[in-house]
C-alpha cells in the first residue's frame, strides 16, 4: 500500500481510482465492507482502491480536545493495507479543511486530484462544511463531475448497528467479546516500547512497556494476548493497570494513571522504540497488590500456564 500525506505528488498515474472516505476509527466490520466493496469494484476495472482518511478525528479539531480512537492513525494505516488497499490518502483536518464546502472537496480533490471514476459511500457517511455530503448529494456531484457513487447498507451485530461509538464504549467496560464481534478481529492497541526501571527481567519475566498512541484500552487487569512485533506473532501477558504490589515506584504510565506491561513468552531481546501491536484475547483476572515480590513472581507462573492452556485450545481447533 502506497501512503500519500497531503494532496502531493501521487507515487503514479491512477487508472482507474475507486475511492472511499472517512476515519474509519477501528476499521470494523461496518468499515470493512465499504472498503471491501471499493476494493472490489477496483479490481473489476483494472484499476486502484482509495482510502482518504484523517490526521485526527476531525470532533478533535472543531471542540478543540483530544479524542480518544479505537485506533491510532499509524494503526488504521496498518489494518487498511492488510485488507489490501492500494493507496491511502491522510489529509490534515484543520480550518481550511473544516470549511471547505462538499462539492468544493469533490471538486478539487476526489475529481480534480484523484480523477475519481467512483466512490463507495457508508450508510451514514457525510462529508464537508455542515456535512452537507450525504449520499443522496454525492451522487448529484457525481453526475456532475463524471464518476459513479455506490452506497453500503449498515452491518448489524446482535440487532445492534456496528459503529465506533459503540465499540469504544464495550472495549472501556470490558465487553471484550461483544467489541471483537464488532471490530472481526481481538481488540487490540498500537504502542511504543520504551525504557523502564526493568523490574519485570529481575522477577524472571521481562516486559515491554508500552506508550500507547492514544487509543483506547481495557479495563485494568491481566490478559491473555498476542502481540505481533515486525509481522511475527507471540503470545504475551498483559497487564494493564497501577503496580500496585511496588506503588509509588511507577516510572512510566498512561495520562489516567494506568500503565501497559507485555511479557511475550520464550523471548527477551532488547525492543526499545519498536512498535507493538497487542491483540487481547481474553482476561484472566483482576489486577491485585501482593505482598512481596516473590507473591507476585509465583502468581506469574500460574498465569503463563493459563496462558499456556488457552494456547493448547487454540491450537487444537486451528
Amino acid at each position: 500500500m502506497n501512503t500519500v500525506f497531503g494532496t502531493g505528488k501521487l507515487p503514479r498515474e491512477l487508472r482507474w481510482p475507486i475511492v472511499t472516505i472517512g476515519f474509519f476509527d477501528g476499521v470494523h466490520l461496518g468499515h470493512q465492507k465499504v472498503i471491501g466493496r471499493a476494493i472490489r469494484w477496483a479490481k473489476e476495472k483494472g484499476g486502484e482502491s482509495v482510502v482518504i482518511t484523517f490526521n485526527r478525528h476531525p470532533k478533535s479539531f472543531l471542540t478543540n480536545r483530544p479524542h480518544s480512537s479505537i485506533t491510532s492513525l499509524e494503526h488504521r494505516l496498518v489494518l487498511l493495507e492488510r485488507m489490501g488497499i492500494d493507496l491511502a490518502v491522510v489529509l490534515e483536518f484543520d480550518h481550511k479543511l473544516a470549511e471547505m464546502s462538499t462539492e468544493d472537496f469533490v471538486r478539487q480533490i476526489i475529481s480534480g486530484w484523484l480523477a475519481s471514476k467512483g466512490m463507495v459511500l457508508g450508510f451514514d457517511c457525510s462529508f464537508g462544511k455542515g456535512r452537507r455530503g450525504d449520499t443522496h448529494f454525492i451522487r448529484k456531484l457525481g453526475e456532475k463531475y463524471g464518476f459513479d457513487v455506490r452506497s453500503c447498507l449498515p452491518v448489524k451485530i446482535d440487532g445492534e448497528i456496528v459503529s465506533s461509538t459503540l465499540i469504544r464504549q464495550k472495549i472501556i467496560s470490558g465487553d471484550l467479546i461483544g467489541a471483537e464481534k464488532m471490530l472481526g478481529r481481538p481488540v487490540s492497541v498500537l504502542g511504543t516500547v520504551v525504557r523502564c526501571v526493568g523490574r519485570g527481567s529481575n522477577l524472571g519475566y521481562p516486559t515491554a512497556n508500552l506508550d500507547l498512541h492514544h487509543e483506547v484500552k481495557p479495563p485494568d487487569g491481566v490478559y491473555a494476548s498476542k502481540v505481533k512485533l515486525n509481522n511475527i506473532e507471540y503470545y504475551a501477558l498483559t497487564n494493564i493497570g497501577n503496580r500496585p504490589t511496588f506503588e509509588g515506584q511507577q516510572e512510566t504510565a498512561e495520562s489516567d494513571g494506568s500503565c501497559i506491561e507485555v511479557h511475550i513468552l520464550d523471548f527477551n531481546d532488547e525492543i526499545y522504540g519498536e512498535v507493538l501491536e497487542v491483540q487481547f484475547l481474553s482476561r484472566l483476572r483482576d489486577e491485585k497488590k501482593f505482598e512481596s515480590a516473590e507473591a507476585l513472581k509465583a502468581q506469574i507462573k500460574n498465569d503463563t500456564t493459563e496462558l499456556s492452556k488457552i494456547m493448547s485450545k487454540k491450537a487444537l481447533t486451528n
